[in-house]
């Protein structure tokens, strides 16, 4: 065990917060340090989520062209509400409705719960599935999993936002995008996919709270609101939140380079032996 724990505190020591493309070079690095290596594929990848966190950013709230994003935007807002919703159940609470608003909003009505677990659940859970998707792009058989979990979200949101147009429209059309990937090329582009939502989702609460705080946008914030509640400042509430973030992305990648040492091409042959298209 002695081993074990100073591996975690070294970690620890270790730990960067740093945001944009600097995540995944950070993490290369420390890796490296570590005694393991970097390969080939794992090279793509950091290079891939480097380059969708600098468009990501970049297409964020640039006028006409940020509408390229907007599906997505949508994919992910739908994650912050299902973590609101699913905390709620968790923590004793009813969830009424799930919907989203075409002005990038969204909202979760749920009765009961506890109020200081469900608000920082939205920025939090988003965050959780991001980097738990991060974790499986780095690996087309990883993704395959990853795209039946999120099969059983997206059917729970759904059903908490059958009366929302937008809600099921956003489910139907990632549905069908997810199983569309996995007939192309063995499923290998299945794995961008996975890899560009897990950045946006596990960035989400960064994005929104520049939002929030720099252009105040009109809709309350979870932030503000929970600030009203506990005290603290929404700017406050907001950086902690999206540093916890930050956090959660490197440590799957981290985890990832540890966890998926397979060439490009052993992962195309392990797909075609993992449910085969």
């Amino acid at each position: 065990m002695a081993p074990v724990t100073g591996q975690i505190l070294q970690h620890a020591r270790r730990a960067v917060v740093a945001v944009g493309p600097q995540v995944a070079a950070l993490s290369a690095r420390h890796i490296v340090k570590r005694g393991l290596t970097v390969n080939k594929a794992q090279s793509v990848t950091l290079g891939i989520i480097a380059v969708y966190v600098v468009v990501i950013a970049a297409l964020w709230n640039i006028p006409y062209i940020k509408w390229v994003l907007w599906p997505f935007k949508m994919l992910v807002i739908a994650f912050h509400e299902f973590g609101h919703a699913i905390t709620a159940c968790c923590t004793g609470g009813r969830v009424k409705s799930i919907s989203l608003d075409p002005r990038e909003g969204g909202v979760t009505h749920m009765s009961g719960g506890i109020t200081a677990l469900t608000l920082p659940a939205g920025y939090l859970g988003s965050s959780i599935i991001g980097a738990l998707l991060i974790f499986c792009g780095f690996n087309i058989v990883a993704s395959k999993v990853a795209s039946l979990v999120l099969g059983v979200c997206f059917l729970l949101t759904l059903w908490w936002g059958k009366r929302d147009w937008l809600t099921v429209c956003t489910v139907l059309a990632a549905v069908g995008l997810l199983v569309g990937c996995w007939f192309i090329a063995h499923a290998e582009a299945l794995r961008f996919v996975v890899l560009f939502i897990g950045v946006m989702s596990a960035l989400y609460s960064v994005w929104d709270i520049c939002d929030d705080l720099i252009l105040r946008k009109v809709n309350e914030s979870d932030a503000s609101v929970f600030a009203k509640r506990y005290g603290g400042s929404s700017a406050c509430w907001g950086v902690i939140w999206a540093m916890i973030a930050i956090i959660f992305m490197a440590g799957a990648i981290i985890a990832a380079i540890a966890a998926f040492p397979e060439s490009a091409t052993e992962q195309r042959d392990d797909s075609k032996h993992f449910i085969p298209t």
